[in-house]
């Protein structure tokens, strides 16, 4: 366990693979920690440095108040990478994470080299809808959405697995308070001009059962960016490193070897 005080927040991060190694970055998804990414790391190539962090409001990190904005969640990741003195990362975002990537990419080029956009979009949602989600954690925590939120992320079958259970008990113990600031700054965000202007190595993930970030909205999404790719992963859903991490897995490698970075 690890936590950068950056002066502003404290995150909690994590790195394994070789530290000398090429540097892959993953940011998760809202009501997630790092350990989304346990299933996939084991099969990634193992001469990667690969880097996990909690978000603001998220596992064993700092949870300021609500709410919160994308440009302060862009910034958080910003000074961490410094802080570590990574530069030229390949950047994996989910969800938000993906959110995120896209913020990083824009404002600093010498940090991310490429990005995966994994079930993400430039924009996620309408505000009334965030606005429901974040007065219903107020009024009755996360275990109020929490099945909801599930329904939305995984196919039927995934429900009956010990993975989707040890999935429910990570989200619905989450800090409230950063569950809501995360959703307010989805809620605010809307990348699809800066996007349109990034020109850099992207590959795009979709599961084909998520209804949180459908797949068409991820190919919407990374088809902002000229000459990049798109991957869709049958029977998966919203967190697809967690119900086909193998195929996942091998997506992901497939990827840093087609732009050497491995």
């Amino acid at each position: 366990m690890q936590l950068a005080d950056l002066g502003s927040i404290k995150l909690h991060y994590r790195m394994d693979g070789d530290p000398r190694g090429k540097p892959v970055v993953f940011a998760n998804s809202l009501g997630t920690d790092l350990r989304l990414w346990d299933r996939v790391l084991p099969l990634l190539p193992p001469q990667n440095c690969y880097i996990r962090y909690d978000k603001r409001g998220h596992g064993l990190s700092e949870c300021p108040p609500a709410p919160y904005r994308m440009g302060t969640l862009v910034r958080d990741v910003e000074l961490l990478l410094d802080h570590l003195q990574v530069r030229d990362a390949l950047f994996v975002g989910l969800s938000i994470g993906g959110m995120i990537a896209q913020g990083l990419a824009v404002k600093r080029l010498d940090l991310v080299r490429a990005m995966v956009l994994s079930n993400t979009g430039a924009k996620i949602g309408q505000p009334a809808m965030w606005a429901d989600r974040i007065h219903a954690v107020e009024q009755g925590g996360i275990q109020a959405l929490s099945q909801a939120t599930l329904d939305r992320w995984f196919p039927a079958e995934f429900h009956k697995t010990d993975d989707f259970h040890l999935l429910k008990h990570m989200l619905e113990h989450q800090p409230p308070q950063g569950y809501m600031g995360c959703s307010a700054a989805i809620s605010g965000t809307d990348f699809y001009t800066p996007t349109s202007g990034l020109r850099l190595p992207t590959l795009g993930i979709a599961g084909s059962e998520d209804k949180s970030t459908p797949p068409d909205l991820v190919r919407e999404t990374v088809d902002l960016i000229p000459g990049s790719q798109f991957q869709l992963i049958r029977k998966a859903g919203h967190l697809p490193c967690v119900d086909k991490p193998a195929e996942y897995a091998a997506i992901l490698t497939s990827f840093m070897e087609q732009i050497g970075h491995v």
